[in-house]
């Protein structure tokens, strides 16, 4: 069993107190394997978790607290940070309202707040959705954008992983026909390093193993459908190749996922959305996990939404939460061993 001084403190966002990150979180919190290997710092609404808390067995566990001050590393057993007080009478599961939208913001905001200032070695974040904070008035669409700005980072990106697979995409949220002129050598470059360094620093990877996957059918097939191999991407691997990368690529994206799954690579290197997407969830569909790199904090997430239509009926499959903050925990320790705050 871990000691208290080995489990790293994890800020664990509630997410849309309509959605079902109230009740992953309670039954997250039931598994020992969970509460064993971190001090959970719960970042919600106490009437709402307790909507939950069915069985009344985590919130007695954890000290309730106001106060954003003090030293969560004193609590053995966790702590919740009341950030809002909905009323659970009023507050419809599966609805999302301005006023959840609002407090789903203040959790995410507190959070990046208590790891920048080191009170917390992570955050975890709970499923929110566009239309809640579009709701509350937010500028931002998801996560992603609004740590981001918030932290003032401008190199991160968008990781998917699990045990067996992990996909970094180039392109995100733009329409298919849109990403071939948006790919640069220059931003798949940016890319690469930045999945290297987090491989090394947060994974505890020592050299880390990267694929690249092509944009076309058989990755263009030296030119017969398609250049932006030989043009961009080609030129992108050989300059991180030339500076000691391990990297290969790229590769025909009906071959390159196989390979890596079968463990020759530690990586992959996407084009755009669903082409790292599909097959991530094909093999990681229950227990894969979100985490933003480049960020100077370390955030891992759910991956999945609010599944508002079974939302309070006591269903949610709660693995994804546990393996984010499984994730988080092992990034919070790599860091610590290697002695870099964001990665980079």
């Amino acid at each position: 069993m871990n000691t208290r001084s080995d489990r790293p403190v994890l800020g664990i966002t509630m997410g849309d107190p309509a959605g079902i990150g109230p009740e992953i979180i309670i039954k997250s919190l039931t598994d020992p394997e969970i509460t064993n290997l971190c001090t959970p710092v719960v970042l919600g609404d106490l009437e709402i978790l307790k909507k939950a808390d069915i069985n009344f067995a985590v919130l007695p566990k954890l000290v309730t607290t106001d106060d954003l001050s003090c030293d969560f590393s004193n609590f053995p057993t966790g702590c919740l940070v009341r950030l809002s007080s909905l009323n659970p009478n009023v507050t419809e599961l599966g609805h999302p309202t301005p006023d959840t939208g609002r407090a789903m913001e203040t959790y995410i905001n507190t959070g990046v707040d208590l790891a920048l200032s080191g009170a917390i070695d992570a955050m975890v974040t709970g499923p929110i959705t566009k239309t809640g904070l579009k709701l509350a008035g937010s500028s931002f669409h998801g996560h992603t954008e609004l740590i981001a700005h918030k932290t003032g980072t401008d190199n991160f990106a968008m990781m998917m992983a699990g045990t067996r697979l992990k996909v970094v995409l180039t392109t995100i949220h733009i329409p298919l026909s849109q990403v071939p002129g948006q790919l640069t050598c220059r931003e798949i470059t940016r890319i690469i390093n930045l999945t290297r360094d987090t491989l090394i620093t947060r994974f505890g990877i020592p050299t880390p193993r990267l694929a690249v996957a092509g944009l076309n059918p058989h990755a263009g097939e030296q030119g017969m459908f398609g250049n932006e191999e030989a043009d961009i991407i080609l030129p992108a691997i050989i300059q991180a190749r030339e500076k000691g990368v391990d990297i290969a690529g790229p590769y025909p994206p009906d071959t390159v996922f196989f390979n890596a799954v079968e463990g020759r690579f530690d990586a992959v290197i996407c084009m755009y959305h669903d082409q790292g997407l599909i097959p991530f969830k094909l093999v990681h569909f229950r227990d894969g996990v979100n985490t933003t790199i480049g960020l100077p904090i370390i955030r891992t997430s759910v991956d999945h939404g609010t599944a508002y239509d079974i939302a309070g009926k006591g269903i949610a499959d709660p693995t994804s939460m546990k393996e984010a903050i499984k994730m988080a925990a092992v990034q919070a320790v790599n860091q610590k061993r290697h002695g870099n705050g964001n990665g980079n």
